[in-house]
């Protein structure tokens, strides 16, 4: 468990880490492992790097194998974060969007505004 002190801060968003199917880009047609990365970064740096937790909001795959998707967030820092979506074997992932949520500590008392 993660304790935090002082201001606490949220930000929220949502991206689209790739869309294969345009122009038949590895997690479209590609097979076995396979893997895009994707940097976020936050609207306002945090004190100290959040938790982030990340949610498959749109998953547009092929009908006629299996659903395998692995999606986590990495390299989580003060600035933002690298979300990461894998697949493997013989799904056909076209795109994918994904929203995120951080929440931590803020950097000063000047930064909290409810709005």
């Amino acid at each position: 468990m993660q304790h935090i002190q002082g201001n606490f801060g949220i930000d929220q968003g949502e991206v689209m880490p790739f869309s294969h199917f345009e122009n038949d880009g590895p997690m479209w047609s590609g097979t076995g492992e396979r893997e895009v990365c994707h940097r976020v970064t936050f609207a306002v740096p945090f004190a100290r790097p959040p938790v982030v937790h990340v949610s498959v909001t749109m998953w547009d795959l092929a009908a006629e194998v299996a659903a395998r998707l692995d999606i986590r967030s990495q390299k989580i820092d003060q600035e933002g974060f690298t979300l990461r979506a894998g697949t493997w074997s013989d799904s056909r992932i076209a795109r994918l969007r994904v929203s995120w949520l951080a929440f931590g500590a803020c950097r000063d008392d000047d930064m909290w505004e409810i709005g």
